[in-house]
């Protein structure tokens, strides 16, 4: 048997209707994947099994059936349940060039000259960007995760690589070098 990983798929919200279907918030960017009919998830706080049964998606929320809640009530007893999945480390996003929160956090960075910079430790999701949370041994560091300044990542060999930009792992409130005197400014003692 393969090692696995638990990662958390959703959380089972509110009841829809009376045959024990319910709304999840979904904390996973693939839900047909993870909740496809036959998929096993897993409470997180109770080990309680739940075996989909179908899904739809109704006015932009995901709609779940699981055997064994036949009615509402079964349902409403089952809200709250934060629901995990155990999935293959190796397994890769369906979506090119994209990468789990998983695969990512404890990379090690390195410079464009292959020089280690840091580690990643965090990845924090934005609505325009995500960002790569980076311990160097002066602190930790935000890296937008784009191609332009991530160009490379190596989850075989356990790296991924920053472009060549001058400032990219510095401080923003780092004092700025100082050029010499600044323009004089004349007196209030006019």
């Amino acid at each position: 048997m393969s090692e696995t990983t638990t990662v958390v798929v959703g959380r089972i919200g509110k009841p829809h209707g009376i045959k024990g279907e319910v709304s999840v918030e979904l904390r996973t960017d693939e839900p047909e994947r993870r909740f496809a009919p036959g998929e096993r998830l897993v409470a997180e706080d109770s080990g309680r099994t739940f075996v989909v049964a179908g899904y739809r998606w109704h006015q932009g929320r995901l709609l779940v059936r699981f055997d064994g809640l036949g009615d509402r009530t079964a349902a409403e007893a089952a809200r709250g349940s934060m629901l995990t999945a155990l999935v293959d480390p190796a397994e890769l996003p369906e979506e090119q060039d994209a990468y789990y929160d998983r695969q990512l956090v404890g990379l090690r960075v390195l410079a464009a000259d292959g020089t280690q910079a840091g580690e990643v430790t965090f990845v924090v999701h934005l609505p325009a960007q995500d960002l790569l949370e980076i311990r160097t041994p002066e602190g930790d560091r935000l890296v937008p995760f784009v191609s332009a300044l991530v160009p490379t990542v190596d989850l075989a060999a356990g790296t991924l690589t920053l472009a060549d930009m001058e400032g990219l792992l510095d401080d923003l409130d780092a004092p700025a070098e100082d050029d010499g005197p600044g323009p004089e400014r004349g007196s209030d003692d006019a």
